[in-house]
C-alpha cells in the first residue's frame, strides 16, 4: 500500500463544496484528484490545491459517462497506485413542481446524483477491497429524509443515494473499507445560489460546510449531518410525523422551494417542450 501522502478523489470539484474540500485536503499535503466538466474551473481548483500544499491531478469529464470514469480512475492508478478516499460529491438539484412534471429532469438528476456515484463506487471498490482499506464518502442531503415540495427529483435521488450507501456499508463491514454518508443542510455554493432568497435557514459558509464534512469522514461517522438545529429535526423528527400532518406542513414550505433553473435544466426542458 502507498506509504506517502494520502490519496483522494473529489468528484464535482469545480466549485462550492467540492472545490473547498479539495483545497482543505490539499492543506494536509494530500494527493488530490479532482473531477469536473468545466476546464477553466477545474484548472483553478487544481491550482488552489497546489497553492495549499497538496498534489493535484485534474480529470476533465462527467460522472455520467462510464468510459470517462474508468479513464479517470486509470489515470489515478497510473499516478498514485490507487486511492485511500473517494469523496463522491458531484450532484445537481433542480426545482420541479409535479403539476409540470418532467421525466427528463428526474432521469438527469438520478443519472448524476445516484448513477454517477455508483460508477465511481464500481471503479474504486475492487482495489480498496484488495488493499484492505479505504473510505467511500457520498454527499447526499437533508432533503433525503422526506419528499420536499418542488424538489421531487432531488429528494428522491438523495434518498436513493443514502440507501445505496447504507447497503454498501452493511455489505463491506469487516473488509477494512468504510462507507460514510454525508447529509448537509444549506451551504453556500453555485447550486444554493439559485435558490429563492430567504429560503435557506442556517445557511453555512462553504469553508465551514467542507470542514464539517471532512471532520465527519475523519471520524468515520456512518451518517454525517449538520447543522444540528436543522439536521436533527430533519433526520429524526420529520420522518416520524404522520403523513397527513407532514403534507400540511410541507405545503406551507412550497412557496420557498423555488430556484432558478440551471443552464443544463433549461436545455432539457426546451428539448421536452
Amino acid at each position: 500500500m502507498d506509504k506517502g501522502p494520502k490519496r483522494v478523489v473529489v468528484t464535482g470539484a469545480t466549485s462550492g463544496l467540492g472545490r473547498e474540500m479539495a483545497v482543505q485536503l490539499g492543506r494536509r499535503g494530500w494527493r488530490v484528484a479532482v473531477t469536473g466538466r468545466r476546464v477553466d474551473a477545474l484548472q483553478e481548483t487544481s491550482a488552489q490545491v497546489r497553492k495549499a500544499g497538496g498534489e493535484a491531478l485534474a480529470l476533465l469529464g462527467s460522472v455520467v459517462e462510464d468510459d470517462e470514469v474508468r479513464r479517470h480512475y486509470a489515470s489515478i492508478k497510473d499516478a498514485w497506485g490507487g486511492l485511500d478516499w473517494a469523496v463522491l460529491n458531484a450532484g445537481v438539484g433542480e426545482s420541479m413542481d409535479a403539476r409540470r412534471f418532467s421525466a427528463e429532469i428526474v432521469r438527469w438528476t438520478f443519472e448524476v446524483n445516484v448513477v454517477g456515484a455508483a460508477r465511481w463506487m464500481e471503479a474504486v471498490l475492487p482495489d480498496m477491497l484488495a488493499q484492505g482499506s479505504g473510505v467511500v464518502a457520498g454527499i447526499a442531503s437533508l432533503a433525503a429524509f422526506r419528499g420536499l415540495p418542488g424538489s421531487g427529483p432531488y429528494s428522491a435521488s438523495k434518498a436513493a443515494l443514502v440507501t445505496l450507501l447504507e447497503s454498501a456499508r452493511v455489505d463491506l463491514r469487516g473488509t477494512g473499507v468504510e462507507v460514510v454518508t454525508v447529509c448537509p443542510g444549506f451551504v453556500k455554493s453555485e447550486m444554493t445560489g439559485r435558490n429563492e432568497p430567504g429560503s435557506m435557514p442556517l445557511l453555512m459558509e462553504t469553508s465551514a460546510g467542507a470542514a464539517a464534512i471532512l471532520r465527519g469522514i475523519d471520524a468515520r461517522r456512518r451518517v454525517v449531518h449538520f447543522p444540528w438545529p436543522l439536521s436533527y429535526p430533519a433526520k429524526y423528527v420529520l420522518p416520524a410525523i404522520p403523513d397527513f400532518l407532514y403534507e400540511r406542513f410541507a405545503r406551507k414550505l412550497a412557496p420557498m422551494r423555488k430556484k432558478t433553473a440551471s443552464p443544463e435544466a433549461q436545455k432539457l426542458l426546451r428539448r421536452e417542450g
